[in-house]
């Protein structure tokens, strides 16, 4: 055997993939750990008035929103860091670090420390989530047949660790209180970055140097930018301050949502506008627009499995199941356990559909359609249960249908996104994608505020019947979509 043949064969020992996925695959998994379970509690901990920091329940939900915003809006500070600065391998690290720093600030009693923590933890993981995904693809040359597959198993430690975090730190919560829990999220992405280091060897250098370095020439322009982004921040937050009235949580949440909203006008305004932007790329660009507005609400209502459904689960919720005792957590391992179970059904649909399938703009209205059902069906179960408890299997279903929604709209978005791309602005287009759930839970974060006080019937009705009646006007677009779509 030769020696180029052996090495192939080496390469060959995580099912057929090199052993840098085996790195990845355990790294994401230890991650998603790391995230979930800190999302899994963090309103409780928040509103708790005995053991946490007593917010209130609209601000409790509020601050997990921008916090979930936050998240996908440094997303794009992460992947600017991987592409011009760092490179992706050391971005990452750099972010887990944060990370593991965030967690053991929240694992101390003290409140100064929980919000240093919570921005601690949205940095970190807004440097790793773009990251991590893109050096999975540089494991593969053009035409590996192998990436498609890569990227399955890839998504699978995603669930993983999504699906058993929620378990896990829920125990932990119930048994030993908030901060060993949060401990438990450190440990797991401290597992993460040893997994990480350890294999760096199997990486063979892939995402060690950035793809576009900054150079002499650049440092003038991205000095400007930066003093202008900055100022942009300063009058943001002032301006926030100044109508709440002082400093404290809601300012800064909604001095968050300010620049979650601006942004993705920003990026439109500068796509439509740019002169690198051919006409028939504009029309595209005009097509993604209901798409992204769609994307914008379904999140809205997806990411609130952290906020309103939490409150649901914990006060409204019999908290037993088969006659075993659950905890509130327990509902967040409903959406990745659907996702291993329903994702290869509907990969396999697609294939055997092929062009004969739904288009894009029907895939996002029926993903949008199915997250307006979850919550009409919210609704329906708050009207129903009264001054009772829900069945715990109102939740279970609402997390399955929201799951079906997920499965049309989010994998189907990220495609939209490459396609509808003008070449110019390839990576722009993706930071676009992620301000969508930026924008969505920037908007949940404004009307938890807004409608306190209201019945879990008339919120969750309301919102049920708004994304609804967008979902069928996406429906009457789709053919003037399919239309600007095409190259």
């Amino acid at each position: 055997m030769s020696r180029t043949e052996s090495g192939a064969e080496q390469e060959k020992t995580f099912f057929g993939h090199p052993r840098g996925l085996m790195t990845l695959f355990t790294t994401e998994l230890w991650e998603r750990f790391s995230y979930y379970g800190m999302r899994a509690i963090l309103l409780l901990y928040l509103t708790d008035k005995a053991h946490g920091l007593g917010l209130g329940q609209s601000l409790g939900e509020a601050v997990v929103s921008i916090y979930g915003a936050s998240v996908y809006l440094l997303s794009v500070l992460g992947g600017w860091f991987a592409d011009r600065v760092f490179g992706a391998r050391r971005t990452v690290l750099y972010g887990g670090v944060v990370i593991v720093s965030g967690h053991l600030c929240l694992a101390i009693p003290a409140e100064g420390l929980a919000y240093l923590g919570i921005a601690l933890v949205a940095l970190g993981t807004g440097l790793l989530k773009p990251n991590v995904s893109t050096m999975v693809g540089t494991l593969y040359s053009d035409g590996d047949e192998r990436r498609d597959s890569a990227f399955s198993i890839f998504y699978m430690g995603i669930n993983i660790g999504s699906f058993s975090a929620p378990f896990v730190v829920g125990f932990l919560r119930r048994e030993f209180g908030f901060h060993v829990a949060f401990a438990a999220a450190a440990v797991g992405m401290t597992l993460a970055l040893i997994a990480y280091v350890l294999g760096r060897r199997t990486l063979h250098g892939r995402g060690d140097a950035p793809p576009n370095p900054l150079t002499a020439e650049d440092r003038p322009t991205m000095l400007k930018v930066s003093g202008a982004v900055i100022a942009l921040l300063v009058v943001v937050f002032a301006v926030s301050a100044w109508i709440s009235g002082g400093i404290g949580p809601k300012p800064v949440v909604d001095a968050i949502s300010y620049l979650c909203f601006l942004a993705p006008i920003a990026y439109f305004t500068m796509l439509l506008r740019s002169p690198l932007v051919t006409p028939t790329e504009k029309q595209q660009v005009r097509a993604y627009i209901p798409l992204f507005v769609a994307a914008m609400l379904f999140f809205m209502l997806f990411e609130q499995a952290a906020t309103t459904l939490t409150t649901f689960a914990a006060d409204r919720t019999s908290l037993e199941l088969l006659g075993i005792s659950i905890s509130p957590e327990f509902f967040q391992s409903v959406n990745p356990f659907s996702i291993i179970v329903l994702a290869p059904v509907f990969a396999a649909i697609w294939i055997k559909l092929g062009d004969r399938g739904p288009g894009i703009g029907q895939k996002f209205a029926t993903g949008l359609l199915l997250a307006g059902i979850s919550f009409a069906i919210m609704g329906v179960a708050s009207a129903v249960t009264g001054d009772g408890l829900a069945s715990p299997l109102w939740l279970v279903l609402v997390y399955v249908v929201q799951t079906l929604g997920e499965l049309f709209l989010s994998p189907v978005g990220l495609a939209a996104t490459t396609v509808l791309a003008p070449k110019a602005f390839l990576s722009q287009m993706m930071a676009l994608w992620f301000l969508a759930p930026a924008a969505g839970q920037a908007i949940t974060a404004q009307l938890v505020q807004a409608t306190e006080g209201a019945s879990d019937t008339a919120y969750f009705g309301g919102l049920a019947v708004v994304t609804i009646a967008f979902a069928l006007a996406l429906y009457f677009l789709s053919p003037w979509i399919r239309r600007h779509a095409r190259r």
